[in-house]
């Protein structure tokens, strides 16, 4: 039977980090992905059709997907839908490659707004972290953004942002509010063999060029160069214990429908906050009737989403977007609490593109819909003469909004398929009303003659957060704050899983600093980590 020192179970943001620092450590570490190797050149970004396969087979809901990779997610019970990429690269494939970072408030939301909990590191506990995982993904961007403390420079220098964005910009200057270039892991120069950024426009359908961060080309190839296994086309089912508790592998089906177990000294799941809990909660037997790792009950509880709402203003003149989809200034103007609002923490806007003909001819994020007689001036009013503030909301953490396993859903293999059930709060509802209002208000300043809105938009749940939290307690929390399992010692979380509050911000910076970070204390404490006998 086959055996490794270390399992690592998925092969996105964080299992690419967690399994290239192993090997480079000496590792003898195996990965299990139930999805396979994407293939660049069937990326649709060199297609007229992108726009319209980015609503079907290259969208990001794993059920509408339905690709034979993919598991079917309950979802009748969410006002949000989520959405991932299941692949080597994993939810990174089909991400905007926005960067930024938790800000120092979001650790002690607790302390400061007697909301949500204190996470049990800070940001300056994570900020080399940051700043070599930049360093990794090679992020461009503009160090000195003053919402954040003093660090390194960025190792590239920041994407054009267009002159719709410094359009933007001025406004907020006038009205004195924050503003700064975005960072994105996407590269403005070439970059340790990766080519720059060569503006397709298309990065939430895959980059053809590589030139956005992802595993599969940031990671992948140098940690099977130093030795890591990485098995495609392997969905586990459950994690394995012995009677001591003791983590001893999984259990899992390839794509012929072969089962097979892999034997391990210690595992890693990286999974995302869906997946994850849906293993664990899969992996209940006689010691662990509950689930596994799940004697706090707090395993699939507490998932956090990001309520989203999209501001579009339309301009008479023509305004230049830029080419990357990612953000091309941000704000964190409304970021913190204020105690005159009727909410508490706050949001971040991202200033991004609204795409090509067919979103402007189809139904978008934000506006209406116009066919008939008045299609073309439509589309003309759209199309080059629009600009979005994307605004994610902190979503604080709530036990009902959570993750469960399906009474009767299953995949394709057979395995219990997960069941959704998430709600958004009252403080969200409120707190994405304010920004809204305030993002006109900035639209209005910079001149354009009309706005659009959609808010809580249900296709929007690509931060999968929460559902096995971090924290010292063995009693509130699943994991400690290394991201080992309280009740299982050999048993790591490495994704957004453990996030003890969401924040307001995309969460891939931080998931693969914790990531790192975790795995280096793992690897510096090997000689006391408890394996199976």
């Amino acid at each position: 039977m086959e055996h490794a020192d270390v399992l690592v179970v998925g092969a996105g943001a964080s299992g690419g980090v967690v399994t290239g620092a192993l090997a480079d450590a000496g590792f003898d570490v195996v990965c299990l992905e139930q999805g396979h190797w994407p293939d660049r050149t069937d990326f649709p970004a060199l297609r007229p059709t992108y726009e319209l396969e980015a609503r079907g087979g290259w969208g990001g809901n794993p059920t509408l997907r339905g690709k034979p990779e993919d598991y079917p997610v309950n979802e009748t019970g969410s006002d949000i839908a989520t959405l991932m990429y299941n692949g080597v690269g994993g939810s990174m494939v089909l991400y905007a490659a926005d960067w930024p970072r938790l800000l120092p408030s979001d650790f002690r939301t607790r302390s400061l707004d007697g909301v949500g909990d204190d996470w049990p590191l800070s940001y300056r506990d994570l900020q080399p972290f940051y700043e070599r995982t930049d360093r990794a993904f090679g992020v461009s961007g503009l160090a000195g953004d003053t919402a954040l403390p003093p660090g390194a420079e960025f190792p590239l220098p920041p994407l054009p942002i267009g002159d719709g964005a410094l359009r933007m910009a001025r406004a907020h200057d006038r009205l004195k509010w924050h503003w700064w270039p975005a960072p994105n892991a996407v590269l403005s120069r070439p970059y340790q063999g990766r080519n720059a950024c060569a503006h397709y426009g298309s990065c939430m359908q895959g980059c053809p060029e590589g030139a956005k961060a992802s595993t599969d080309v940031t990671h992948w190839p140098n940690a099977i160069k130093a030795g890591a296994r990485l098995i495609t086309g392997a969905r586990v089912s459950r994690i394995l214990t012995d009677a001591r508790g003791l983590a001893i592998g999984a259990e899992y089906v390839d794509t012929e429908g072969r089962w097979h177990v892999i034997k391990a000294d210690v595992v890693v799941l990286a999974a995302n906050s869906v997946g994850t809990a849906r293993i664990l909660l899969n992996s209940a037997s006689p010691r662990f009737p509950d689930g596994l790792a799940n004697s706090s009950g707090l395993v699939g509880k507490r998932l956090m989403v990001h309520p989203f709402a999209n501001v579009t203003g339309y301009f008479d003149e023509p305004v230049d977007a830029g080419g990357h989809v990612g953000a091309k200034i941000v704000s964190y103007e409304y970021y913190e609490t204020d105690p005159d609002r009727d909410f508490v923490r706050g949001a971040k806007w991202s200033l991004a593109p609204t795409g090509g003909p067919l979103n402007a001819a189809l139904p978008s994020r934000a506006g209406n819909s116009v066919w008939g007689k008045d299609h073309h001036a439509h589309v003309r009013g759209h199309l080059g003469h629009s600009l979005s503030w994307c605004i994610f909301g902190e979503d604080l953490p709530d036990e009902a909004n959570r993750v469960e396993i399906d009474d009767s859903l299953t995949d394709s293999s057979g395995i219990p398929a997960p069941k959704v059930t998430y709600r958004v709060g009252e403080n969200s509802r409120r707190l994405l009303d304010f920004n809204i209002e305030r993002a006109q208000q900035s639209f209005a300043e910079a001149g354009a003659r009309r706005t659009a809105v959609e808010s809580l938009m249900r296709f929007s749940g690509w931060h999968l957060l929460g559902t096995a939290r971090m924290g010292d307690d063995p009693a509130t929390s699943v994991v400690d704050g290394w991201g080992r399992a309280h009740d299982v010692p050999n048993l790591y979380i490495a994704d957004g899983s453990v996030f003890v509050t969401s924040g307001a911000v995309n969460p891939t910076s931080t998931i693969v600093s914790l990531a790192l970070r975790n795995t280096e204390h793992l690897i510096e404490n090997r000689r006391e980590q408890r394996i199976p006998g």
